[in-house]
């Protein structure tokens, strides 16, 4: 009964907890790496599209800025 209690204790508190939430960086830090990220994800699901669709010449370069 215990270990019980205890697992859904910590199930609880696994739950509840803030994973996105970090020490080191603001909110608006976080929010400006994750819109960094998505940004350039979409440009490579472009770049993609963009070669399966053959609307570029073949290449293996990107167009983006990937420094």
């Amino acid at each position: 009964m215990k270990s019980l209690l205890a697992l859904i204790v910590l199930a609880g508190m696994a739950i509840t907890m803030p994973g996105c939430s970090t020490p080191a960086y603001s909110f608006h830090e976080r929010e400006q790496m994750w819109a960094r990220t998505r940004d350039f994800e979409w440009q490579q699901a472009q770049d993609d599209i963009d070669s399966a669709l053959l609307l570029r010449p073949p290449s293996r370069m990107t167009i983006w800025h990937v420094r």
